[in-house]
């Protein structure tokens, strides 16, 4: 029998795995996952944050539980996997959203800030997508991995906004998706990514201020920047059987930026 769209929304009974969940677009996507019916495991590598997350999720109604590591670490990410599957159990979703930015000309970027960047907005994806597969996808058959990208991913920047690194890293996260969605179809597991503009952040902030917000708001067509709400729609979109022939996909939340850019 065909479902209704409530159903095909419906997460009751699933679990995902957010990175970087303890505060802004990750926090976000935790509650949309949670308000969907999952039941949400935050991990970010700060514990306080962690706690301070969890508690407004289950203060919402949201069965939710965190687990501290720090991405950039083989060994955090390693135990991130087993401590998550030991816990509770099989994952159904994954947010591959834990990121780092870093702002500097091209001509002087540290080679050290270049690889702290490369190593947790790509490496870290891969390596958990790797471990979450193994460990729960691939024997179900069955998975849904959300990449975070970003606008930046898809060209360059405005004049004075420098972060080379961050560009790189999140064009790679785009074809990373659409290469992962191919080689793992077979095994029945989604991989998307959502490419978000301006939303004002602990990341942001700095550029925020030092391009002015309302300069970059009215830079959108729909003249304004993302919100705490933004990324629920199509985080569930792409998480629930709503999105099941969805795959190797990538869509701006950006207010229309990436139309006026080409990108």
């Amino acid at each position: 029998m065909t479902r209704t769209i409530t159903q095909l929304f419906d997460l009751k009974g699933q679990t995902a795995l957010i990175t970087g969940g303890s505060r802004g677009l990750g926090l976000q996507m935790a509650h949309a996952l949670g308000e969907a019916g999952a039941r949400v495991v935050i991990s970010s590598r700060k514990a306080t944050d962690l706690e301070e997350a969890t508690a407004e999720l289950q203060a919402a109604g949201i069965d939710a539980r965190w687990i501290a590591a720090d991405c950039q670490h083989e060994e955090d990410i390693r135990r991130l996997t087993s401590e998550t599957l030991q816990r509770v159990g099989d994952v159904d979703i994954l947010v591959n959203n834990a990121g780092a930015a870093w702002g500097a000309p091209a001509e002087d970027h540290p080679l050290e800030a270049w690889d702290k960047v490369m190593n947790l907005n790509v490496r870290s994806y891969f390596l958990l997508s790797q471990l979450i597969a193994k460990g729960s996808m691939i024997p179900r058959k069955k998975g849904s991995i959300i990449n975070t990208a970003s606008i930046a991913g898809l060209g360059g920047n405005p004049r004075g906004m420098n972060t080379i690194a961050y560009n790189t890293s999140k064009g790679a996260v785009i074809n990373f998706t659409r290469a992962l969605a191919a080689e793992w179809g077979p095994h029945g597991i989604r991989v998307n990514a959502i490419c978000p503009g301006f939303f004002p952040s602990k990341m942001t902030q700095g550029t925020l201020k030092a391009m002015g917000e309302e300069q970059l708001a009215a830079h959108a067509p729909l003249g304004r920047l993302g919100d705490d709400e933004d990324l629920k729609g199509l985080t569930v979109l792409y998480a629930s059987d709503a999105g099941k022939h969805i795959t190797g996909q990538w869509l701006a939340v950006d207010g229309g930026v990436s139309v006026i850019t080409g990108g």
